[in-house]
């Protein structure tokens, strides 16, 4: 009866890891790029009683074993690349991948981040840059008199500058992709680190032929992939099998307790 409540033990401690990753889901509904994670999990060993194929006397053979569960373990949290809904901004610098990839940004300490947000900015001196402040990579500077940015879904940056009617390309943006996205770290602030899991990211042109990568659209963003019905589901089957469990430790302990009790 002991083995019951280490067993409920470990199913709640999975539903509690469940409901925190369905949590961080539904908190970040409304973050741009945002990729949603799932928890999975694998059942622990099982305490063999008897094996299947055992022989009894006369060679008789048992077609089947006797095998006891130990219970559940959490075996990852990886993240769900599909694409999220994409909007309508109107602002120029703002753009989506429509597709697999992530734009490159270079932190302040030199190592490189990769992200899907796209809600793009200009600092001080015209560099292109994220929401943080982050250079994009490779760079790109817009002229102080540039009066329009046009970004093609190939990624090519043009400008027009006051006085002229012509546009003039001023740099190409890239999109890196990984064998292994979900082996990617996640950091916080919409950024993914490259791991020895995702392998090294593989850059290339925006909607180029045998690349791969997604094209980019301008004055769009990409929403968040958390789908909110879905995600409501699955907390209310977590709430239940947690429930489920913590009953299986009452009734494993009233048992005990009518054991104890015994005269």
């Amino acid at each position: 009866m002991l083995q019951a409540l280490h067993t409920a033990a470990t199913g709640m401690d999975a539903q509690q890891v469940r409901l925190d990753v369905l949590a961080n889901n539904l908190a970040n509904v409304n973050t741009t790029g945002f990729k949603k994670s799932r928890a999975d999990f694998q059942d622990l060993l099982y305490r063999m009683v008897r094996a299947p194929g055992t022989s009894q006397a006369g060679g008789v053979e048992i077609p089947v074993g006797i095998e006891i569960g130990q219970g559940v373990r959490t075996v990852a949290v990886q993240k769900v690349y599909s694409i999220g809904d994409v909007k309508s901004t109107g602002n120029q610098l703002d753009l989506a991948i429509e597709g697999n990839g992530f734009f490159q940004v270079q932190l302040p300490n030199g190592e490189r981040a990769y992200t899907r947000s796209g809600n793009l900015r200009m600092n001080s001196v015209g560099e292109v840059v994220d929401s943080e402040g982050n250079k994009l990579e490779p760079s790109i500077t817009v002229p102080t008199n540039a009066t329009s940015v046009t970004i093609g879904t190939d990624g090519t940056v043009s400008v027009t500058v006051s006085g002229q009617t012509a546009s003039q390309e001023i740099g190409k943006m890239q999109l890196v992709r990984f064998v292994n996205p979900a082996g990617l770290q996640s950091m916080g602030r919409s950024y993914y680190a490259e791991t020895t899991a995702s392998g090294p990211p593989v850059a290339g042109q925006p909607g180029a032929s045998g690349s791969g990568l997604g094209t980019i659209a301008q004055g769009m963003l990409e929403g968040s992939n958390v789908r909110v019905v879905e995600e409501m589901v699955e907390l209310i089957t977590g709430q239940r099998a947690f429930e489920m469990n913590s009953k299986v430790v009452s009734t494993a302990d009233r048992i005990l307790q009518s054991t104890v009790n015994m005269k």
